[in-house]
């Protein structure tokens, strides 16, 4: 089961990262933009989801993910890091955010990292 320390190592290790305390939690961020959060205590991970996927993410999995209230008209979906399959789940959970707040100038140069989700 991933926490949050996972959550840190892998966030930080994608380029240009860093993290900062908001809203009294860390959260992460590519090129000052944010990308992830640890909220709940950090038992959970807070992550930019195109609207369209997160509904679908929320109906099929609904045990792992969820829409906190507060977020519901933003591109935010949220995962309990207990109800994660592995560490790997994580990883593609945070490079997928990643990669819809990082400029472009960041995606070229790491084409490893894929497209954002939805191209």
């Amino acid at each position: 089961m991933p926490d949050a320390e996972d959550v840190r190592r892998i966030a930080l290790s994608l380029p240009d990262t860093t993290e900062k305390i908001a809203w009294s939690m860390p959260t992460f961020r590519v090129a000052g933009k944010m990308f992830a959060t640890l909220p709940e205590d950090e038992t959970s991970i807070a992550v930019r989801c195109p609207k369209e996927e997160r509904d679908e993410l929320v109906l099929a999995e609904p045990d792992k993910f969820w829409i906190a209230d507060h977020e519901a008209q933003f591109a935010w979906v949220r995962a309990w890091l207990s109800a994660l399959d592995d560490e790997g789940e994580l990883r593609d959970i945070l490079a997928d955010s990643w990669r819809q707040a990082a400029p472009s100038s960041l995606l070229e140069a790491h084409p490893e990292l894929g497209p954002p989700t939805g191209e």
